[in-house]
C-alpha cells in the first residue's frame, strides 16, 4: 500500500495534471470508476492503476486521503488510472470535425463525445485548442476519448467540402450530407475570417431573439445530429420505420 505523498507513482500522477507532464510521459489520466470501465471496454489497458484502500477496486492500494490529494476532483475519487496517450490519428471521414481555437478543455471533450456518438470520422484539433487528454477534457468526453479518433492538423489539411458554423450571417442549418468537414471556432463568433471564407458552406443555427450565441459544444451536437449518416450498427431507416408501423 502507498502511504507517502512522496511515492514516485503519486508524483507521476500529479505530473499528469499538466500538459507538459502528459507530453513528457506519453500518458494521461482518468479519474473514477466509469472512465476506468470505459477504457477497459474499449480495449485499453491502464499503465498504472491506483485505488483507494478498502474500496474493493483492483489496483495498487493507496491511503484514501493521499489518493484524493492526487486527484483533480474537488471531492476526490476511489480510482485513478494512467493510460498511454495515443499518437494522432490519420484524418478519415466520412465526417470530420475541425476545431479551431477552442481553449476550454470541457468544450473539446464534449465535442469529442458528440462526434463519437453521432458520426463516423475524425475530430481534428487545430491551432490553440485545449489538450483533449487533460483531466477536464477526459471527464467531459465521458469515455469517448478512448474510442474517437483524434488528429492534430491545420485547416489546410481538412477534407473538402467544409461547412463553417457562424454565430450570425450564414445560411440556416438544414439537413447535411456526408462527406463533410464541420468547422467550429471558439464561442460567440464561431469560425471567422479567411478560414470561414475558405469553406464551401457557411451555416448558422437560427436562435430566438435576444440570444447572442450557443455554446460551441451545443452547436457541434446540433450540427452533427443533422448529418444524414447513420451511427455504426444502426438499422436501416426503412427497417426502423417498419418496426414503428408494426
Amino acid at each position: 500500500m502507498i502511504t507517502s505523498k512522496d511515492n514516485e507513482k503519486l508524483k507521476l500522477i500529479r505530473s499528469l495534471h499538466e500538459r507538459r507532464g502528459r507530453e513528457r510521459a506519453g500518458l494521461f489520466l482518468s479519474e473514477g470508476e466509469d472512465l476506468l470501465e470505459a477504457g477497459l471496454a474499449a480495449g485499453a489497458e491502464p499503465k498504472l492503476l491506483l485505488s483507494a484502500a478498502g474500496s474493493g477496486i483492483d489496483g495498487l492500494e493507496v491511503e484514501p486521503e493521499l489518493l484524493a490529494a492526487s486527484s483533480t476532483l474537488g471531492s476526490g475519487t476511489r480510482v485513478i488510472a494512467a493510460w498511454e496517450r495515443p499518437n494522432p490519428a490519420a484524418i478519415e471521414g466520412p465526417v470530420c470535425v475541425y476545431l479551431h481555437g477552442l481553449s476550454d478543455p470541457a468544450n473539446v471533450g464534449a465535442v469529442i463525445r458528440s462526434a463519437h456518438a453521432l458520426v463516423e470520422g475524425t475530430v481534428i484539433l487545430g491551432p490553440d485548442c485545449a489538450d483533449p487528454y487533460s483531466p477536464k477534457a477526459v471527464r467531459a468526453s465521458m469515455g469517448s476519448i478512448f474510442g474517437q479518433p483524434i488528429a492534430e492538423a491545420g485547416f489546410d489539411a481538412t477534407p473538402a467540402p467544409r461547412a463553417a458554423l457562424l454565430a450570425h450571417g450564414g445560411e440556416p442549418l438544414s439537413e447535411l450530407q456526408p462527406p463533410l468537414t464541420v468547422c467550429l471556432g471558439a464561442e460567440r463568433a464561431g469560425l471567422q475570417g479567411e478560414l470561414a471564407d475558405a469553406c464551401e458552406e457557411k451555416l448558422t443555427i437560427p436562435l430566438r431573439p435576444g440570444v447572442e450565441s450557443l455554446n460551441v459544444a451545443a452547436t457541434a451536437a446540433i450540427v452533427l445530429q443533422r448529418i444524414s449518416s447513420p451511427a455504426p450498427g444502426a438499422p436501416p431507416a426503412a427497417a426502423t420505420q417498419g418496426e414503428i408501423d408494426g
